[in-house]
């Protein structure tokens, strides 16, 4: 071998998808939030102290004493039947009717995620999401070289318009469109969600114009205020793949997720799945399946529900009392609120100084696949104490003034991203609670 460089001899033999791969901004993150003395207002992970534990343990006894040999074992590729079962209650909370038959279960949702674009993206391909977008999911679509385009997001969500301009200029170019990726209920990152209307006009062009819908919906139980709209797939059936995760709802630890999808797609995942892992999580499933059976797992999303609607008020009261200049969306449910800077701050450059007042967050730059999102923030209250949101609120102020009193003393400097790239958002009243 006389190729490669002096850090990785095999540089050369790689294939070229490999150039995708590239580090995740959140989870670059997580050493630097993990510090005890460091509020982490950047990852969405869930709180699992609220789960009782006495739920998961009675869950374990109960599978290792009458399920261990099974549950030890490898599985289907497709999963567990009783499980696929499970998941089309689930589902039906959200207006959606289904067959277990068309369930696949895999290594949570990110996982289908990924074996849907595997199944559908040749290099070059191009992928629709909204703007901004999910990173894990922008993450997939570059290691599969497929060329992700933004679209326009409001309060609302997806813009319809804005999707109908984006097909046609992609069309015009000779592009092809594989599929719509959207999260329409409290949206990770912007925190917002897709109205009724929205939904049945964003499918009408969808379907329209031949392009499938990849519906990823790991919050949509994790309402506050009011259950969101029904699921996109409620509507369409054969035009609709739909991702779920146990992640949000239980715990991520299980890696329990699946994808629900027309027949014909149904087939070639499962095939995509055993190639991929031979069989999903046998122990994992048996445990979720367990859980379900005799927990009271509603109400446990309940108890989830209540104390993600407490911190997201303490967060966007700590807004209120802390930025009120600023900009934010106000999230009826998930993790996460969508903070707009000043105009000239940028939320990567100015990361370590954050990090050095003890807060963390997630710079809006890890939510594009075109380096925008200077002007954004991700923030996350699911995890912190309603206590710790406002010390760190606190702390992510003091770094905004201090870099805002830099600019007035010296000038200011010019962003890469400009402003007219970002969400729209909706600006709260000073005192919001």
């Amino acid at each position: 071998m006389t190729n490669g460089n002096s850090l990785d001899p095999w540089y050369d033999s790689y294939a070229q998808r490999t150039a995708g791969l590239s580090a995740s901004e959140v989870r670059a993150l997580f050493a630097v939030a993990s510090r005890p003395e460091v509020v982490s207002l950047a990852g969405g992970m869930p709180y699992v102290s609220a789960l009782p534990r006495e739920l998961v343990t009675g869950s374990i006894d109960r599978v290792m004493a009458e399920d261990a040999a099974m549950a030890l074992q490898y599985g289907g590729g497709q999963g567990l039947r009783s499980l696929r079962e499970h998941i089309v209650d689930v589902m039906s909370l959200e207006g959606i009717r289904a067959s277990a038959e068309d369930v696949v279960v895999t290594t949570g949702s990110q996982h289908a995620l990924d074996l849907v674009t595997r199944l559908f993206i040749d290099p070059g391909d191009v992928v629709l999401a909204e703007s901004p977008s999910y990173v894990g999911a922008i993450g997939v679509f570059r290691s599969y070289q497929a060329e992700t385009v933004h679209v326009t997001t409001d309060e609302h969500g997806l813009v319809p318009e804005a999707l109908r301009e984006a097909i046609a200029n992609l069309r015009t170019q000779g592009k092809r469109i594989k599929f719509l990726y959207t999260i329409p209920n409290f949206h990770n990152p912007a925190g917002v969600t897709m109205s009724r209307e929205r939904r049945i006009e964003v499918l009408d062009i969808c379907r329209s114009n031949g392009i499938l819908v990849l519906e990823d919906n790991p919050y949509g139980l994790l309402w506050f205020d009011e259950p969101a709209p029904q699921a996109i797939r409620s509507i369409d059936d054969e035009g609709v793949v739909y991702l779920g995760s146990f992640s949000k709802t239980l715990a991520p630890g299980f890696r329990v997720g699946w994808a629900l999808a027309p027949h014909a797609i149904r087939e070639k995942l499962v095939l995509a799945n055993e190639s991929a892992v031979l069989a999903p999580n046998s122990f994992g499933q048996y445990v979720v399946n367990a859980y379900l059976d005799a927990a009271d797992w509603k109400g446990q999303v309940d108890t989830f529900r209540g104390l993600y609607a407490e911190r997201r008020d303490a967060m966007l009261s700590a807004l209120g009392e802390f930025l009120p200049d600023l900009s934010w969306t106000k999230p009826n449910g998930g993790f996460f609120v969508w903070l707009t800077l000043p105009e000239a701050l940028d939320s990567k450059g100015m990361l370590p100084r954050a990090v050095k007042e003890l807060v963390a967050y997630t710079p809006g730059t890890a939510f594009y696949a075109d380096g925008r999102g200077g002007g954004n923030i991700r923030l996350s209250f699911c995890y912190p104490t309603p206590e710790q949101i406002r010390l760190g609120v606190k702390r992510l102020a003091t770094v905004v003034n201090d870099e805002l009193e830099l600019l007035e003393t010296f000038g200011h400097a010019t962003r890469s991203n400009v402003r007219e790239s970002r969400t729209s958002v909706v600006a709260p009243p000073p005192n919001v609670s």
